[in-house]
């Protein structure tokens, strides 16, 4: 390429210029990836780390509201344990409460939490990285590593709000685990019955209460695909896999299918830019060109030599953008914002721009293989 490399050189300016756009898509595409994954770890991250196949919720319960509204019996988790290649169903509660972390020298802290009721010989019981697991205290409760960082501790108590529970923090997770921007717990799965059903502290919930569970977990066997058709029909349920299941977080769908808009049009707006940088490149250099073809060169290979420009460019700039956003992010990680970078995402956005930018730039290109020759002889006169 050495034409490429030599305009790359003697008209740095605008190479440059056209550079720090994108690498101001590529910043702004580093950044939208971080909240992105920010934004799914604080929604779904307690249920992407949950070692489950598919959830079965209640036959009319919708994707959006499943784990609000949804009401299964253990009859029906029984039912599911049935079917063909489940290995593992157990019930599992899932409830928004609000309370107070009192510490033992009796200062309260006030903590929102998604309770997961599980129950403590089941697959689903977890293991805390401190202190003990769920065990056979029906007051205990294991906390989310995140809600450690906000200072509730191992021995502090949890009043429930309105209904009054105690629950003893015994254990802590060493991860993120959260559900719909709230943190985690994991009560055993009769004290959830029992908040669930609004009973206070020494009073028995309404009848049937300690029959009921948001869904089944289901865990399939290895190498096995549930027959979700079949289990369905026998328990009267909807099933879905764990990732569908994530739409029923509160805002997950809409956080991001919009974020995901957004990154799009980026995208979209990066090859319309490169395309139209090279367009008028292209241009402005007619003459040069027929010049060149006048000279014997081919129209393929001055196409090849401005795609191999543009890359040049595209690549150069995508890592500067990259790089600065990284930085970026890093200061933003530590922040309350939940953003998070991973390096798949951010490879995956840097590829897409550069490949986008790419078409972008064939497309403009494809003006050179009209240019004549006599143009650089005068016959436009």
């Amino acid at each position: 390429m050495f034409l490429g490399a030599r305009e790359l050189l003697f008209a740095r300016g605008r190479f440059s210029l056209m550079g720090a756009v994108v690498a101001l898509i590529a910043l702004l595409v580093v950044l939208l990836s971080g909240l992105s994954t920010g934004l799914v770890n604080d929604g779904v991250s307690g249920l992407q780390r949950l070692p489950v196949t598919a959830f079965a919720f209640a036959a009319d319960s919708k994707t959006d509201s499943a784990f609000s509204r949804s009401v299964v019996t253990l009859d029906q988790v029984d039912v599911w344990a049935e079917q063909p290649g489940v290995a593992e169903a157990a019930p599992f509660g899932n409830a928004l409460v609000n309370g107070s972390a009192v510490a033992p020298d009796g200062v309260g802290t006030p903590v929102d939490l998604a309770l997961f009721g599980v129950e403590t010989d089941s697959f689903l019981a977890p293991t805390p990285a401190d202190g003990a697991d769920l065990g056979d205290d029906p007051t205990g409760i294991v906390i989310s590593g995140t809600l450690v960082d906000d200072g509730v501790t191992i021995g502090d108590t949890i009043v429930l709000d309105r209904l009054g529970t105690e629950l003893t923090v015994v254990g802590a997770l060493g991860e993120q685990h959260t559900y719909g921007h709230v943190d985690v717990a994991y009560v055993p799965l009769r004290t959830w019955q029992e908040v669930q059903a609004g009973a206070r502290p020494g009073e028995e919930p309404r009848e049937g209460a300690y029959t009921e569970a948001t869904a089944v977990a289901l865990a399939a066997e290895d190498g096995t695909d549930l027959d979700v058709a079949a289990g369905d029909e026998a328990a009267d349920t909807r099933t879905l896999t764990l990732e569908e299941s994530f739409g029923g977080s509160p805002g997950y769908t809409a956080e991001t299918s919009t974020l995901s808009l957004i990154e799009g049009f980026l995208f979209v707006i990066s090859a319309l830019v490169i395309g139209a940088f090279f367009t008028v490149w292209t241009i402005n250099r007619r003459h040069e060109l027929a010049v060149i073809r006048a000279m014997g060169a081919t129209s393929g290979y001055l196409v090849r030599d401005t795609v191999a420009q543009a890359a040049v460019v595209l690549v150069v700039s995508t890592g500067v953008g990259v790089l600065v956003g990284l930085g970026v992010g890093a200061l933003l990680s530590g922040s309350a914002m939940p953003f998070a970078l991973e390096a798949g995402p951010i490879t995956g956005a840097a590829l897409a721009l550069v490949v986008l930018g790419l078409l972008g730039a064939a497309a403009a290109a494809t003006r050179i293989s009209r240019i004549d020759p006599l143009t650089a002889l005068g016959g436009q006169r």
